[in-house]
């Protein structure tokens, strides 16, 4: 015979409960101040009526805090709460048989039958009177009142049937009650709750040794004098790519040549030389000293740096000569450099995450960030990470975080969806995207409503980047500087976090190496730029007013709220973001089309969006600040590529 449980009298069934992600395996995300929405399957044998709450905590406290749960349909319940300060969080549901309510319930229907409740005032009585053990002070006297009012014999029963189904006396009890057979859900879920930044964040990156004089290596101190240029478009993350010593053997030459020039600087990404490896910067950039001075003067500007955590080597690191088993060996006996056949790159040469001597490797692969982080870097950019070993991530940044809880990691990784969403789960704070290569209506409802509307939207914050130094899409090629205007506004409203590979995509420089290639030509990975700040291409002052827009506008903060709306032309997106309380709702209506003008209908859901379907209500276009006048759902637009092929209307009554 097997065994009796523990405790067989616990009856309320709990299952479903969302949001949890692979069975509660991994964490949600969240930021400070977010709420988390919570949903449960719960219910119970017979017809007693169940109650139930949510129980969060940060991790570190042993201090349980609840709110209630309210029935939906079907057995299905929700509710929510807020998480107040970073760290991780852990959550779970409990649930009872709640016999006052039973009681109240029948009572009620008992007094409309108008049959007999003596005794069940009596049952009710004994019900409050258990309740006054759990009551302390006001409470307990007001539940000993109730006792006595409910065992009265001076009042007539209608009276005190009345007053037995009262919602004072439901309010009062339900503060105090019978949990002694309660369940709990089997598991505590986790949350991650990050800084703000994680979840509205706006990115630059810039090339320091292109911000020099013409023809010589930039340095950090001549980068900072481009801070208030990228501070005054309203960026708020300078992300720097790789800093550090560049390798000399088998060195890249301009536009990817296999053979480089004599004065020809390398590719950033092709870490070490004889000056170092991950944890020293370029020699021509500066010094140390001149790198966390460029990090204060930054964040002067209201700018965090981000810096590119590559963990690859060229020939010349040092990890290579003093540690060669980190590294893959060829039975000729020379290392395996980086290969994506027909392509090769013997310039890098990949980490081997299946080194017997794996533990010392990822214990220096940690101190590279911990260098990082003690000079005052909080933000990485991950090249590459689904190259690196899945189990590495996940120790490496809870360990971090434990001490750092501030970090954010973004992962640059274009690759298969389920390795991407694998590395969300895995820690990784934001996310590249597929965003570069949807360009139609079409592609970006369906996966913006993927990103947003299903459980990918708890683990997977995505940051939309229009460009890269790898990526120079042919819609932008072919499309010129009213593809870079479209594409700026879908990235900046469509997601709260997105960034621009600058200032290429400001002066909207549109040449490809190569027809067919997403290369540039004259491509800054490999040569020193000159770049005209003041073209009469540049796009610097719309950039502004979107970002001014992202930063006024809470609506435009968060991707929760994504809506898409319908229209008349395949060429329009229509789409909305609003806050709960609908006190700011911001209405995006963008052509897909940088050649051709573009005009249609658009219908909108008036009273979802706060909008009295019976008033005229009033649209302010932040981009071009002009003003419209609305009435009714059924309104037409009209989108000119050589103007400005979008509006970012902010709703108002």
């Amino acid at each position: 015979m097997l065994p009796l449980p523990e405790e067989g009298r616990r009856r309320v069934q709990i299952e479903g409960v969302l949001p949890q992600v692979d069975g509660g395996r991994f964490a949600i995300k969240r930021t400070v101040g977010e709420r988390v929405h919570v949903e449960v399957d719960m219910f119970c044998d017979s017809h007693d009526a169940v109650s139930g709450v949510i129980l969060y905590r940060p991790q570190k406290s042993q201090t349980w805090f609840e709110v209630p749960l309210s029935p939906t349909v079907n057995d299905r319940w929700q509710g929510e709460f807020t998480v107040s300060e970073m760290g991780d969080y852990v959550y779970t549901i409990m649930g009872w048989a709640d016999h006052f309510k039973s009681w109240q319930r029948d009572m009620t229907k008992k007094l409309a039958a108008e049959q007999d409740v003596s005794v069940d005032l009596l049952i009710g009585a004994n019900l409050v009177e258990e309740a006054v053990k759990r009551a302390s002070g006001d409470d307990a006297a007001q539940l000993k009142t109730w006792v006595a009012t409910l065992r009265s014999q001076d009042v007539a029963q209608p009276i005190l049937g009345d007053k037995a189904i009262s919602p004072e006396l439901a309010t009062l009890m339900a503060k105090y009650p019978d949990r002694k057979f309660a369940s709990t859900y089997h598991k505590e879920l986790k949350i991650i709750v990050d800084r703000e930044r994680a979840k509205f964040s706006t990115w630059y990156e810039m090339f320091p040794r292109s911000g020099g004089e013409p023809g010589k290596h930039g340095t950090f101190k001549d980068a900072q004098a481009r801070l208030p240029y990228i501070a005054s478009m309203g960026f708020d993350v300078l992300y720097l790519p790789p800093i550090h010593p560049i390798g000399k053997q088998y060195r890249k030459g301009k536009n990817n040549t296999n053979v480089a020039e004599p004065d020809d600087v390398g590719v950033p990404w092709g870490i070490g030389a004889a000056e170092g490896g991950h944890k020293a910067v370029h020699p021509q950039l500066g010094t140390m000293a001149d790198f966390e001075d460029f990090v204060a003067k930054a964040a002067e500007h209201g700018l965090e740096i981000a810096l590119d955590l590559a963990f690859q080597c060229s020939p010349d690191h040092p990890y290579v000569k003093e540690n060669p088993q980190w590294f893959r060996s060829r039975p000729d006996g020379t290392i395996q450099y980086a290969e994506n056949p027909p392509k090769k790159y013997q310039d890098i040469y990949p980490i081997d995450f299946e080194t017997p001597d794996w533990q010392n490797l990822w214990q220096e692969l940690r101190s590279v960030m911990l260098f990082w982080i003690e000079k005052g870097v909080r933000i990485f950019r991950v090249d590459n990470p689904h190259t690196k070993a899945f189990d590495f991530w996940e120790w490496v940044i809870a360990d971090l975080r434990q001490t750092y809880p501030d970090l954010i990691y973004l992962s640059e990784s274009f690759t298969r969806p389920k390795v991407m969403y694998r590395l969300a789960k895995l820690g990784f704070t934001q996310s590249y995207t597929y965003f570069t290569w949807r360009n139609s209506k079409w592609e970006m409802t369906q996966y913006l409503t993927e990103l947003t509307q299903t459980p990918a939207y708890d683990i997977f914050r995505p940051n939309f980047w229009p460009n890269t130094p790898d990526i120079l899409h042919e819609f932008i090629q072919h499309g010129g500087r009213p593809a870079c205007i479209i594409r700026l506004v879908l990235a900046a409203t469509l997601t709260a976090n997105y960034g621009i590979y600058g200032p290429a995509f400001e002066v909207c420089e549109n040449r490809a190496l190569k027809p067919g290639s997403e290369e540039y030509l004259n491509s800054e990975k490999y040569q020193i730029r000159e770049w005209d700040l003041d073209s009469p291409y540049t796009i610097k002052d719309l950039i502004s007013r979107v970002n001014f827009a992202r930063r006024e506008h809470p609506a435009l903060q968060s991707n929760g709220s994504l809506r898409f709306h319908h229209t008349d032309n395949h060429h329009i997106i229509c789409y909305s973001k609003q806050t709960d309380d609908c006190k700011d709702v911001i209405l995006m209506v963008v052509s897909f089309d940088p050649q051709w003008m573009q005009a249609g209908f658009i219908d909108l859901p008036l009273e979802s969006l706060g909008i009295d379907p019976y008033r005229e209500y009033y649209l302010h276009d932040l981009l071009s600040d002009t003003h419209y006048t609305w009435f009714g759902g059924h309104n037409y637009v009209e989108l000119n590529p050589q103007d400005i092929p979008a509006h970012v209307f902010w709703v108002r009554q």
